[in-house]
C-alpha cells in the first residue's frame, strides 16, 4: 500500500464477492423461483433479523405454492453449495499485510442470523476481517442507507477514504452517494487491478515491473511478434538512467533501429532516428558525433527536409525524425545547418498536420513529445523563443484526448516540462497500470507502408513512471477531483471562420520571417 494512498478502508460484500453459491437445488424448487424468494418482502425481513427461520420459510411457501420443508432442503443446498473466493481473499491478504497497518478490511452482507452462522463454519481465515456487518445485525439491509451508516458510524471509517465492493449496482449507488469510492464486482479481474490502483503506489509497482524484466523488455508488434530493437531500449535508459534493464546494440558510429534480422525485409538500412537518439543518449566522442553529422547533411533532399536513412534508395522524410535529428545538431552546435527543417517543423506544429500520427510514429503525442524533448535537451534561447509558445498551444489542445498508455505518458512529461497542470489525463493514466506493476502496451511506431504497429511495455511502464514522478515534483498538491474543470482548458482545434483566418494570418507572418537567420546560444 502506497504510503500516499488516499484510502484506509475496505468493505467487501460476502455473497457473489468473497462466496460464491449455486442457486440449483435437488428439490423441486425452480433456480429462477429461489432467486425470486431471495428478493421478496418475506425473505427481507428475515434479513433484517425481524422474522424468524420457521417464519420465512412458511411464509415464502405460501407466496410460492411451495412447501416449506421443501424450502428449507433448497436453503440448504444453497449453503451447501458456498465457496470462499480464494483468489480475491489472497489479494486482499497481500493488501492488508503491505499496508504497515494503515488498512483495516470489513465485510458487510445482506444475510439471515443462522445463515450467517452458517457461513463462519466455512474454512475462510476470518481474522482477516477487522470486523463483519450483517443485516441481521444492524437491523438495516443493503442499498438502505441506514445499514451504511451504521458501518461508518461502527468502524469510525472516513467515507473518502474507504473502497466499496460489491455485485449490484444500486448497493454501490448508496455507497458512492455517501462519499464512498465504490467498485461493482462484474469482472474480477478488473476489480482486483482497480485495488492494486487505489492502494499501491504506481511508481514503485512500475520499478518493480521494469526490474523483474530487466534485460527482456522486448518489443511486439500489433500483430503479436517479438523483436529486439535499440530505439524503445534507448528511450527506458533515458527515463530510468538505469542500464540495468536494457539491451542495447554496441555500435562505434551508426545506429540500426533493428538489433537482430529486420522484420519482413531481408536488410533495413541504419537510420538517423536511431542514430540520432544513440548519440544524444548514449553520448559520442565530439570528433565521431561530428563525422557522422557531417554524413547525415548527405541525406537532405531539395527542400532542405533531412531523411530518414543512410540509403539515398530510401527518400523518405518523417517529422519525427527531423525533430530528433534537429536535437542532436543542436546539441552539438549545429541547428543552424537544418535551418530549413526546423521552418518545416514548425510549420508541422502550426497546422496540426501530425494529429493522425506520421508516416512511422502512431500517434500525435509522438510529434509533441520529442519537439518537447529537443527544446528540454538544448535548452537553447532560440529554440524556445521560435517553438514553446506555439507547443504549449498545441499541448493545452490535447487535454483530454482519447490516447493509449504511452500517448497519456508522453503527454503528462510534456505538461510537467511545460508547467502544465494536467490531472485530466493523470486520472486516465493510472487505472491502466496492471496486476504486474507494468502499464499495458501502447503503440508507437508504425512499420513503414505496412502500417503495422509496435510497442513495448517496458517503454510504456518507464514513460507513465516518469510522468507521475514529474507531475508530483511540479504540482506537489493533490490532483482535484473528477468533478472539478481542469484548471488548463482543452483548446478545441480552429473550426471558425475568426480561427481560420488567425491561422492564415500566422502563416502569413511565419512565411515572411523564413529567411532570417539562425542564431544559438
Amino acid at each position: 500500500m502506497s504510503s500516499t494512498s488516499n484510502y484506509t478502508t475496505l468493505i467487501f460484500d460476502i455473497g457473489n464477492v468473497l462466496f460464491s453459491w449455486s442457486p440449483q437445488t435437488t428439490t423441486s424448487i425452480f433456480s429462477n423461483t429461489l432467486r425470486e424468494i431471495l428478493s421478496s418482502p418475506t425473505w427481507i425481513d428475515y434479513e433484517r433479523g425481524r422474522i424468524s427461520q420457521a417464519e420465512c420459510y412458511a411464509a415464502v411457501g405460501g407466496e410460492f405454492s411451495v412447501d416449506p420443508t421443501e424450502v428449507g432442503r433448497a436453503f440448504q443446498d444453497a449453503r451447501d453449495s458456498l465457496q470462499s473466493n480464494e483468489e480475491l481473499i489472497s489479494v486482499i491478504r497481500h493488501l492488508k499485510a503491505h499496508s504497515d497497518g494503515m488498512l483495516h478490511v470489513f465485510a458487510m452482507s445482506n444475510i439471515s442470523a443462522p445463515d450467517y452462522e452458517v457461513l463462519r463454519t466455512k474454512p475462510v481465515d476470518w481474522s482477516l476481517f477487522d470486523g463483519i456487518f450483517t443485516s441481521a445485525g444492524v437491523g438495516e439491509r443493503k442499498p438502505n442507507l441506514g445499514f451504511y451508516k451504521a458501518v461508518i458510524s461502527g468502524t469510525g471509517a472516513d467515507p473518502s477514504r474507504t473502497i466499496f465492493v460489491d455485485d449490484k449496482i444500486e448497493n454501490v449507488l448508496s455507497a458512492r452517494s455517501l462519499g464512498m469510492h465504490g467498485i461493482v464486482f462484474d469482472d474480477q479481474r478488473k476489480v482486483v487491478r482497480a485495488l492494486y490502483n487505489l492502494l499501491g503506489d504506481p511508481v514503485e509497482r512500475g520499478r518493480q515491473y521494469l526490474t523483474v524484466n530487466a534485460k527482456k523488455l522486448l518489443s511486439v508488434t500489433d500483430n503479436g511478434i517479438f523483436l529486439r530493437e535499440n530505439f524503445s531500449q534507448l528511450l527506458i535508459l533515458e527515463a530510468t538512467d538505469n542500464r540495468g534493464l536494457v539491451n542495447l546494440t554496441d555500435t562505434h558510429r551508426t545506429w540500426n533501429f533493428f538489433q537482430e534480422k529486420p522484420l519482413f525485409t531481408e536488410e533495413f538500412p541504419f537510420d538517423l532516428d536511431t542514430t540520432s537518439l544513440g548519440l544524444t543518449v548514449m553520448g559520442s566522442p565530439e570528433d565521431v558525433a561530428h563525422s557522422i553529422m557531417d554524413d547525415m547533411l548527405d541525406y537532405t533532399d531539395d527542400d532542405g527536409i533531412i531523411q530518414t536513412y543512410f540509403d539515398h534508395r530510401r527518400p523518405r522524410f518523417d517529422p519525427v525524425v527531423c525533430v530528433n535529428a534537429l536535437t542532436l545538431f543542436y546539441s552539438y552546435g549545429r541547428g543552424h545547418q537544418l535551418d530549413r527543417t526546423l521552418h518545416w517543423i514548425r510549420k508541422v506544429l502550426l497546422h496540426r498536420a501530425y494529429l493522425d500520427g506520421t508516416r512511422y510514429y502512431a500517434t500525435p503525442e509522438c510529434f509533441l513529445y520529442f519537439l518537447g524533448r529537443l527544446l528540454e535537451i538544448t535548452n537553447n534561447i532560440y529554440l524556445a523563443a521560435y517553438i514553446k509558445p506555439l507547443l504549449i498551444e498545441r499541448v493545452q489542445e490535447r487535454i483530454g484526448a482519447d490516447g493509449n498508455a504511452t500517448a497519456l505518458s508522453m503527454r503528462l512529461r510534456l505538461c510537467a516540462y511545460l508547467g502544465l497542470r494536467n490531472d485530466v489525463d493523470l486520472r486516465t493514466l493510472l487505472p491502466l497500470q496492471c496486476e504486474d506493476g507494468g502499464w499495458e502496451i501502447g503503440w508507437i511506431y508504425r512499420f513503414g507502408s505496412s502500417g503495422i504497429k509496435i510497442g513495448n511495455r517496458g517503454l510504456t511502464t518507464s514513460l507513465a513512471m516518469k510522468a507521475i514522478l514529474e507531475m508530483q515534483q511540479r504540482f506537489p498538491s493533490p490532483p482535484s477531483p473528477p468533478s472539478v474543470v481542469p484548471a488548463v482548458p482543452l483548446v478545441k482545434q480552429a473550426d471558425t471562420t475568426a480561427q481560420l483566418l488567425e491561422s492564415e494570418r500566422s502563416e502569413r507572418r511565419e512565411t515572411e520571417g523564413s529567411e532570417m537567420v539562425m542564431v544559438e546560444e
